[in-house]
């Protein structure tokens, strides 16, 4: 087994590291451990945008990445332990997921913290959840990946993912919002991320004395590199790769109630219809029209609504208000 230590703290190279070690070593059993800046990280079938808060997101300059396991969306910061296990498939129940948060478990209860696997793949403790838990099978390979919330910010958790149910209508994996906890308030008030890795590297040891460590080569960052700009960093995997949805929301302007309807495809607006109140002295489907085709994304519609004068379909309005109707 080759233990890695990231010595990165970008979720864009950590997310691309999983799948560049899935194809560098197609047979090596791998135990990554790492720690992202803060991020959100989604499940390979799920609508970006419905499972984070974008103003929020974007004024708090949060990363947001897709990750190659299906699951719900989760909130990285550099409060929480991410770990991920590589191993051949068929060594393993692919449906089990007690066995590799085992080493977790045993970690942790020799704390003295009463943590415990619930459900299919939650880890909680006093009936919280600080760790949940994701699978993937690919090229032979399985991929397990978890989460152990150690000191994050819930506050930020909580705003970063906190979404309005109403503007989505979609078929796409939802995240179920359980009641999460922080383990500082189970261990010591010092314990730290780096303390807990090497507790939790200590004890993937203890189970597999023949480990050793692995740091990642110059070829290594160049691939990771390369797979972030290809992949990790687009906008196409993160937003785009979203399932087709309908998206709604309603505004009010200084020219009246304005309600904006979207059918979005892959993150591409295919049809789009404009109801409200306003006084337009040009047709509204004019602006439909100027809509279809266009990234759901508001740089791509601020573009977009800049080129065209606003007031003749409106009245007195603003880019920026009008904007607000297709966050």
């Amino acid at each position: 087994m080759l233990l890695i230590d990231s010595p990165s703290h970008n979720a864009y190279f950590n997310i691309a590291s999983e799948e560049y070690l899935l194809n560098q070593f197609p047979t090596e059993d791998i135990f990554l451990l790492y720690v992202n800046s803060p991020s959100i990280i989604v499940g390979k079938f799920q609508n970006t945008l419905a499972e984070i808060n974008l103003d929020y997101v974007q004024e708090k300059d949060i990363k947001v990445v897709r990750r190659m396991s299906g699951g719900g969306a989760v909130y990285h910061d550099l409060g929480n332990l991410n770990f991920s296990f590589h191993t051949l498939l068929g060594q393993n129940d692919f449906g089990d997921f007690s066995f590799f948060t085992k080493p977790v478990l045993d970690m942790l209860n020799n704390l003295g913290v009463p943590a415990e696997l619930k459900g299919r793949n939650d880890l909680l403790v006093e009936g919280k959840k600080f760790s949940g838990n994701a699978k993937l099978a690919r090229q032979g390979k399985m991929i397990q990946h978890g989460t152990i919330l150690l000191n994050s910010e819930m506050e930020v958790l909580g705003d970063a993912l906190k979404v309005n149910p109403l503007k989505f209508v979609d078929k796409a994996i939802k995240s179920n919002r359980a009641r999460v906890t922080n383990l500082i308030h189970y261990l010591p008030k010092d314990t730290s991320t780096e303390h807990l890795k090497n507790l939790l590297t200590e004890e993937i040891i203890k189970n597999n004395p023949d480990a050793v460590r692995y740091e990642f080569s110059e070829d290594d960052l160049r691939g990771i590199q390369q797979l972030m700009t290809d992949k990790y960093e687009t906008w196409e995997w993160n937003y785009g790769f979203s399932p087709q949805y309908n998206f709604k929301k309603a505004i009010k302007v200084p020219a009246g109630f304005i309600e904006i309807h979207l059918e979005v495809v892959h993150g591409i607006i295919e049809k789009a219809k404009i109801f409200g109140d306003f006084f337009a002295s040009k047709p509204i489907e004019l602006l439909e029209e100027h809509l279809i085709g266009q990234k759901h994304e508001t740089t791509a519609l601020k573009t977009v609504l800049e080129s065209l004068d606003l007031t003749e379909f409106f009245g007195k309005v603003t880019v920026e208000e009008i904007l607000e109707g297709f966050k």
